[in-house]
């Protein structure tokens, strides 16, 4: 039953006062029910087809008033007041159903908001740490497998409600036999208890499962084109069949479990219905109409009961899934970017004098001694150039994720303009930021709609001057649909020099005050780069750029020259000045000048 009461605690959070306006609802079609199948003695009594002896049944005087009509008027008058409450039953019905329906729904959308909110608002550490295919998965499927457990809670609430309502209606008619069935359907839904555990572990195995699916799918979707360049089709293809394999035998088993639990229910509850009737004949002396009724309760009840197991199957499969939503929630709200209400609309930031870091230090994991970055001293002057170099593995990208405030420093500060980078700060300075990185991503929908995400009030003159900007007009004008063509997932119909064409023009039309290039121009020929890198030149004074650099043919007109190794730095200067001396610059410099 904690698995019931769990989902009902996290329906409650959602619905409130609603969820029970619906289980008062059901409490009146119980009753409907129950005054439904009381109507049925006197019916058949004044028919006259059954000889029954209906005076000894409690409820009967109410009837009495029928005495003073006819036969057929009697008969008429009762099968008026049954349709008139089947009819109300049914209407009522409908208007729950509708009112689930809104619960469930709602709560299904209450559960993908609060849930995809979480994740908007977690800081970029908890991405690093987390695989985004689980964190797709658990926003997909999992959330949408909960929605079966929250239509089975609805299911099992109705089922119980009315169940107990029609137990009280037999207590009322025969205690001793009541008592004897429900003893009988306790022993049944003992002995059921461990089909509950089994469905609770295939719904933990599922979970599991699906993780792991989607996790080489998207891993695979996204490499098909080393699968194929590599001939691995086939070995690809055998991981399909396995997991593919596990997937079905798991819905298999849950199928196998739930079946045979509701095999045992059903010939155990034939043998207790054919004792039933030999004990309340034989030991209870039960009256013709009085047992006909029980029977006739009974008789519906047990698919009730039966329902109520089969829903309870369920809620424990789906439970392992809400569970799963729920840890990320939590995970999520410990890994808070900002405090609640910071990331209300904000000025966008007006660097005057620099961005700076004073003894920054950085790891990754802080169970082990290795930082990222060390000691970092740096000084990045506002509407200047800074160029930040290093081998691969050297921090670079770290360094700049500190200076954008996705990473805070775990020793020292980070200060914009002498001031401190508080959760507000980082905001403003976001708002004044653009980012091109070394993996451009764009959307699969319309290069006009690429551009317009950042600033959705630009005319296609703006749109055009960007492209420009970027050294994209001439092969956007050439596009069967120009700005209005769709470029595919991530961008795939179009070649990786477009691609970082587009998100340069995506940066340059936000007009943001500060622009950072990682690797932005590593995909574009000698021509497109060397257009770039004038357009860039000319932006020399307007805004704050720092640039992480491949090619140190491209940094020549930096300001400074930041050099990276193993987490600190180790050389800083101008271009010219690193160039002549001896150091890890020069040396990077001359095997790229051999190499070329």
């Amino acid at each position: 039953m904690k698995h019931v009461f769990y989902f009902l605690k996290q329906i409650h959070r959602h619905t409130g006062a609603v969820l029970y306006f619906n289980i008062m609802a059901m409490m009146g079609i119980g009753l409907l029910d129950g005054i439904s199948i009381l109507l049925l003695v006197p019916m058949i009594s004044m028919s006259g087809i059954v000889n029954i002896n209906a005076e000894e049944l409690p409820f009967m005087e109410v009837f009495q008033f029928l005495n003073y009509f006819s036969a057929p008027i009697a008969l008429l008058i009762i099968l008026v007041i049954y349709v008139g409450i089947a009819a109300g039953q049914i209407l009522l019905q409908r208007r729950i159903s509708i009112r689930n329906s809104e619960i469930q729904q709602g709560f299904l959308r209450y559960l993908q908001i609060e849930t995809y909110q979480s994740l908007l608002k977690a800081n970029w550490g908890f991405f690093i740490k987390n695989r985004r295919s689980d964190l797709i998965h658990i926003l997909t499927a999992e959330i949408s497998r909960t929605n079966t457990g929250t239509q089975s809670f609805l299911k099992l609430i109705a089922s119980f409600i009315i169940t107990l309502l029609q137990i009280g209606l037999a207590f009322w008619l025969s205690p001793s036999i009541t008592s004897f069935v429900l003893l009988c359907g306790l022993v049944l839904i003992f002995m059921n208890r461990k089909f509950l555990k089994r469905s609770l572990d295939l719904g933990k195995k599922n979970v599991e499962l699906g993780k792991n699916f989607l996790a080489g799918i998207t891993d695979q979707i996204n490499g098909m084109k080393d699968i194929k360049s590599n001939s691995l089709e086939e070995q690809r293809m055998e991981w399909y069949r396995s997991i593919t394999k596990q997937i079905q035998d798991r819905h298999v088993e849950f199928t196998y479990v739930k079946t045979t639990s509701q095999a045992y229910y059903k010939i155990a509850s034939a043998v207790f219905i054919a004792v039933f009737v030999f004990v309340a004949i034989q030991l209870f002396a039960a009256q013709a109409a009085q047992l006909t009724l029980i029977i006739l309760i009974f008789s519906r009840l047990w698919p009730r009961v039966s329902g109520i197991q089969s829903s309870m199957e369920q809620i424990a499969m789906a439970l392992p899934s809400l569970q799963v939503v729920r840890a990320l929630q939590k995970e999520t709200s410990e890994t808070l970017e900002f405090d609640q209400g910071s990331d209300k609309f904000v000025e966008p930031m007006q660097i005057e004098h620099g961005i700076q870091c004073t003894n920054a230090s950085f790891r990754y994991d802080k169970q082990k001694q290795v930082y990222a970055l060390k000691d970092i001293n740096l000084f990045i002057p506002a509407n200047k150039t800074t160029a930040i170099v290093g081998k691969s593995g050297a921090g670079k990208s770290t360094l700049i994720d500190l200076l954008m405030g996705l990473n805070l420093p775990e020793t020292g500060d980070i200060l914009v303009d002498g001031r401190l980078l508080t959760p507000k700060r980082i905001l403003s300075l976001r708002s004044s930021l653009s980012y091109v990185s070394q993996d451009p991503f764009l959307f699969n929908t319309t290069i006009r709609e690429n551009l317009l995400l950042v600033s959705p009030y630009a005319t296609d003159d703006a749109l055009m001057e960007a492209l420009s900007f970027a050294s994209a007009y001439e092969f956007v004008k050439q596009l069967p649909d120009g700005l209005d063509t769709v470029i595919g997932d991530r961008g795939i119909k179009l070649s990786g020099g477009e691609r970082q064409r587009l998100v340069l023009a995506r940066a340059i039309l936000r007009k943001p005050s500060v622009l950072v290039l990682d690797e932005a121009t590593s995909a574009l020929d000698t021509e497109n780069e060397s257009n770039i890198q004038e357009a860039i030149d000319r932006l020399k004074g307007k805004m704050t750029i720092i640039v992480i650099a491949h090619r140190l043919s491209t940094i020549r007109d930096a300001d400074q020259v930041v050099v990276l190794e193993d987490g600190k730095i180790i050389q800083q200067g101008k271009y010219s000045h690193l160039s002549t001396a001896n150091g890890v610059f020069r040396r990077m410099l001359h095997r790229q000048l051999v190499g070329s």
